[in-house]
């Protein structure tokens, strides 16, 4: 299929550079301040740790729940629900602390685990 093709007295002439509404000399550029007063501070959404929590240690799943639970703090503190971002943003920090919590008593529980088995291979080495 071809585009269409105009003829000349269908073109229309462009108007001058100057647009109705400007004025003729220099402009005149005016500032508006806004002052904003918070008293308290924003919620945190404790991204970095969700997602280090989901990429490195992620028991039960727990680090993608928090992960999601951020990005939910992000959009309600975006759209300007400070209380809702407020409540995800803390239900991913119980996350995130109770992730941590399972990784290092599992890393305890191995080390303990493999240093008896240690133990255990040593006696058979040298009592046999």
């Amino acid at each position: 299929m071809e585009p269409p093709t105009y003829q000349h007295s269908e073109l229309v002439p462009m108007k001058d550079s100057r647009h109705e509404g400007q004025p003729a000399g220099p402009s005149v550029v005016q500032y508006t301040t806004v002052r904003v007063d918070r008293t308290e501070p924003m919620p945190r959404d404790h991204i970095i740790w969700s997602l280090c929590c989901l990429l490195y240690a992620n028991p039960l799943c727990l680090g993608l729940a928090a992960f999601c639970y951020s990005i939910k703090a992000r959009d309600r503190k975006v759209a300007g629900d400070l209380e809702g971002a407020r409540r995800h943003g803390s239900t991913a920090l119980c996350l995130n602390i109770f992730a941590l919590i399972l990784v290092v008593i599992m890393v305890i529980l191995f080390f303990v685990y493999f240093g008896r088995i240690i133990v255990y291979l040593h006696r058979i080495i040298h009592f046999s």
